[in-house]
């Protein structure tokens, strides 16, 4: 395959000791008073994989939802965007969700996607690189909740940041907010933000979302513990750990727990970690908002909100923000 000759290298994120850092954020977690694990180590490459075929399952409606108000609204969408602007992509992934808004937008300037994988980071540029040959596509390796450079070499004029899954949701609304204006800070004054928000709606649908009838999703919890016993050595009886998820109307959002099914303990590094019957490891929150409740958020966050499109059923919105 010939790269796209404006395709630039990634741009690496500071070198770390990632199994150590994995090792000293399990520990803390499961050392808090509320055991906890961080929802970012969800996704090895087993968890990918899971994560994807949980977007297959009939209950788990946010993906095929998203995407399809970019198909119906697409060119809509695309419209918010500046001319010839550089499109930013936090938490890139898959490719699949911007190439809708691509095909309404010929005219951009640049394409930066930003994640934490650089293979995969590599692998699909070079695959958008080949439907796209005049694209400047500029990866950037880097965790998207901390300050990083967009690249030198980034054409002149507006920037404008894509954020699409609903990944906002897996923020506390204060740290939601903060990620907002640490979004604002990357793309500067005058850029267009467009955000994926997953709507508050039944609690019976958003249940079955999270707890799919085939157990992918309680799979995907179990990973975790997989994780944490292969790659750090720890002594764990995966299968005492049962899967959990529900809506909290209160909270408004869906949590996510990993339940001991009996008095254990887990064995890690030189430390023991007790568990009592029924006591919960949260893995995972997902906020749902309102329209209205999220543009009040990306208000506070120094944004001014704009146009939000729905599908029919509203079970899931698109927002356009843009920053003065």
């Amino acid at each position: 395959m010939t790269i796209n000759p404006v395709f630039t290298d990634a741009v690496p994120v500071a070198p770390i000791d990632p199994e150590r850092q994995f090792l000293d954020d399990v520990l803390a977690g499961l050392s808090a008073p509320q055991k906890f694990l961080s929802a970012k180590y969800f996704y090895d490459a087993a968890g990918s994989d899971l994560f994807e075929a949980i977007t297959r399952q009939p209950e788990y409606y946010p993906t095929r939802t998203e995407l399809g108000i970019l198909d119906a609204q697409g060119a809509a969408i695309a419209a918010a965007l500046p001319a010839r602007a550089s499109l930013v992509e936090f938490g890139s992934g898959s490719t699949a969700k911007v190439r809708r808004l691509m095909v309404h937008r010929p005219d951009l300037a640049a394409y930066v996607p930003v994640d934490v994988s650089e293979s995969f980071l590599r692998s699909e540029a070079e695959a958008l690189a080949v439907d796209f040959p005049d694209l400047a596509i500029m990866p950037v390796a880097a965790d998207f909740t901390r300050a990083f450079t967009l690249p030198a070499s980034l054409p002149g004029g507006p920037v404008a940041g894509f954020f699409p899954g609903s990944t906002i949701g897996n923020f506390e609304p204060p740290q939601a907010a903060s990620l907002l204006r640490h979004f604002g800070r990357v793309l500067g004054d005058g850029a267009v933000l467009i955000v994926g928000v997953d709507l508050v709606k039944d609690k019976a649908v958003l249940d079955a979302a999270y707890d799919d009838a085939a157990g992918v999703t309680a799979a995907f919890n179990r990973n975790l513990l997989v994780r944490i016993q292969r790659e750090l050595g720890a002594d764990i009886d995966i299968e005492a750990f049962a899967h959990r998820a529900f809506f909290n109307p209160e909270a408004s959002r869906i949590e996510m727990h990993l339940v001991s099914q009996a008095t254990q303990a887990i064995h890690l590094a030189g430390h023991r970690i007790d568990f009592a019957e029924g006591e919960t490891i949260h893995t995972e929150n997902s906020y749902k908002y309102t329209i209205e409740g999220f543009r009040q958020l990306a208000k506070a966050a120094g944004w001014v909100a704009g146009e939000v499109w729905t599908d029919p059923d509203a079970l899931f919105a698109i927002h356009a923000l843009r920053r003065d």
